[in-house]
């Protein structure tokens, strides 16, 4: 359990729901320790601007803002015991300075705090996530442009399809992961969203000011209906969603790198490898093994979360508090999960001759051929029929020009010249051949390096800018704090 508790029946007030045999149960304080530092600047700003609107008085508010300056300090271990970080907290705050310190939590409830805390604290997960994944992109295009001209085979159904290279093939993950960096960046802007001063669910009657508790904290705006403000959990779904999508893309990128080690085609560093305890001639590709299985992590929490919230009706359930859990292991499990396989790709070998053979290989090149066919006026289905013909006995020019004569009732010089059929048969050479944009032909590459290179460019430079903005408001905040204190 973690965080997320009713207002109702809190132990801080000492009434008759402060103990009893569910008390266990009810608690998540133990694993709120990754939201204390959350707790502690809602709490802050809340303080903060109850003694802008002359709801709590300056030098009340000091006091109590020393004594959170405390409480940080000591840490999440040193807070006395309690339903939950919240309520734990401000116990600590009131032995401090006495009952003034429970004007903390005038207009507000542990709905609305313990909401905007997940929401402080997922904002900063989702942006390590895309950092992550933004460093995993950055090896993804160093490697393409290395082996930009590298032939390697192209598969479809594991079979050997067509020749491509591995810049084109390590692209084409890139380009799935800048979308997965697109949907944690949407995700970071409805996380970003304060509810702080809904309460409990029908807002309060006090004059508080929500837009400068959401200044404070670096949000970006304010969830305007309180009922909604203090129950939705959508931004939970949202980044569990954006994850499991991010692990699944990792998970296809993993088993390509496993059956290319088992073919020789790539060679991991020892750093990603491990070998057998009884056959010392192993060398296992078991990281990226691990990366693999980490969708299913990521698939497991999505549903969680989804079946948890499920139903529930307005406005506060305590369901909810078993909801978070399930996106904190998420983010957790991917995003290691993500520096992990950017330092497998970065360090592994691409074995070039073993590539470039196996490219040569199966008459993968015979669409190639079908196309120059097609060039020359053959319709593609008879040429299609013709190529196929040829593969029966061969992948060579004689072989083509007999199915030629079988199938159209001339000699393949008839239509196109041989020079021109034996090189679209190199692989190389039936690469180049495909430089419509997006292809694997080297100018196709390295326009999509280019793009490649601008969007990751782009991309860092936001969260850069995400990043600094968290750091200014917690600044901001800091040196509001000192004014009182």
């Amino acid at each position: 359990m973690t965080g997320d508790e009713s207002d109702e029946g809190t132990a801080v007030r000492g009434d008759r729901f402060s103990g009893g045999p569910a008390r266990g149960f009810l608690s998540s304080l133990d694993d709120d320790e990754r939201i204390f530092a959350a707790d502690v600047a809602v709490d802050r700003a809340h303080v903060v601007m109850l003694a802008e609107q002359g709801i709590v008085d300056a030098e009340t508010a000091g006091t109590i803002l020393q004594a959170l300056n405390v409480v940080e300090v000591e840490g999440h271990a040193m807070l006395p015991d309690g339903e939950d970080v919240h309520e734990a907290i401000e116990s600590a705050v009131i032995e401090q300075v006495g009952p003034e310190g429970g004007k903390m939590h005038t207009a507000r409830s542990r709905n609305d705090e313990v909401a905007t805390c997940i929401r402080l604290r997922l904002r900063e997960d989702v942006l390590e996530a895309i950092e992550a994944v933004c460093d995993l992109r950055a090896a993804l295009v160093a490697g393409a442009e290395e082996h930009a001209d590298t032939v390697m085979p192209g598969f479809t159904h594991l079979q050997h399809a067509q020749p491509t290279t591995v810049g084109h093939y390590l692209l084409s993950y890139e380009q799935a992961l800048a979308r997965d960096t697109a949907r944690l960046f949407d995700a970071f802007e409805r996380v970003n969203q304060s509810p702080l001063g809904a309460a409990a669910f029908a807002g309060t009657p006090f004059d508080v000011d929500r837009e400068r508790t959401a200044e404070l904290l670096g949000f970006d705006g304010v969830l305007t209906n309180s009922m909604d403000a203090s129950s939705a959990r959508d931004f939970l779904v949202e980044v569990a969603s954006a994850m499991a999508n991010l692990a699944t893309t990792l998970s296809g990128l993993s088993e390509d790198v496993v059956i290319f080690a088992n073919q020789g085609y790539l060679d991991l560093s020892d750093d990603y490898s491990s070998t057998s305890s009884i056959m010392p001639q192993k060398k296992n590709p078991d990281t990226f093994e691990l990366v693999r299985s980490v969708a299913g992590e990521a698939n497991s929490g999505l549903t969680g979360i989804l079946t948890t919230l499920k139903g529930l009706p307005r406005a506060y359930n305590r369901d909810l508090q078993n909801a978070t859990p399930h996106v904190w292991d998420s983010v957790d499990a991917v995003t290691e999960a993500v520096g992990v396989a950017a330092g497998g790709i970065a360090t592994a070998t691409w074995e070039e001759e073993a590539l470039a053979e196996a490219a040569g290989s199966n008459f993968s090149t015979a669409t190639g051929v079908a196309d120059l066919l097609a060039m020359e006026g053959v319709p593609f289905r008879t040429a299609h029929e013709l190529v196929a013909k040829a593969g029966e006995s061969g992948a060579d020019y004689a072989a083509l020009d007999a199915a030629a004569q079988a199938v159209l009732g001339e000699s393949l010089d008839t239509y196109v010249e041989q020079s021109a059929v034996e090189a679209a048969l190199d692989p190389a050479e039936s690469v180049a051949m495909r430089d419509s944009v997006g292809g694997p032909a080297p100018g196709a590459v390295a326009a999509a390096l280019e793009a490649a290179e601008a969007t990751l460019t782009t991309d860092t430079d936001e969260l850069e800018s995400k990043q600094g903005a968290l750091g200014d408001a917690h600044t901001d905040l800091m040196a509001e704090v000192n004014e009182y204190v």
